[in-house]
């Protein structure tokens, strides 16, 4: 089972950039659709963007579509979430996910946990002032 690990956050002033990486190890990311969450003391985890297995479909929540950017790597290891224009929202941390129960649409996208998941520990992204 691929292990994940992010990391790229970091403290960042609004209208700033941060670049998240989500690097795979024992496995690559073109089996399973991978999807960025975040999750804030406000707020449940919430997805914010996926990319299918072959990336060709993406995804983005409303509140980032035109800010955020999710692509991977040509070596199929890693997956990046570029933020761009970050706001105070955005805050929380980031966690990256590859599990079969991901489905990632360009409308749309839609977990349901099975045992073959696999999550990364989180980076935390705080924007402030």
């Amino acid at each position: 089972q691929v292990q994940l690990v992010e990391s790229g956050g970091g403290l960042v002033q609004p209208g700033g950039s941060l670049k998240l990486s989500c690097t795979a190890s024992g496995g690559t990311l073109d089996v399973y659709a991978v999807g960025w969450f975040r999750q804030s003391p406000e707020n449940e985890r919430e997805g914010v963007s996926c990319i299918s297995a072959s990336a060709t479909t993406t995804f983005y929540k409303e509140s980032v579509k035109g800010r955020f950017t999710i692509s991977r790597g040509s070596d199929k290891k890693a997956v990046y979430l570029e933020m761009k224009h970050i706001v105070r929202e955005d805050t929380g941390v980031y966690f990256c996910l590859t599990d079969p129960g991901l489905m990632c649409t360009a409308g749309s996208l839609h977990y349901t946990r099975t045992d073959f998941a696999s999550w990364g520990q989180g980076t935390q992204v705080t924007v402030s002032p």
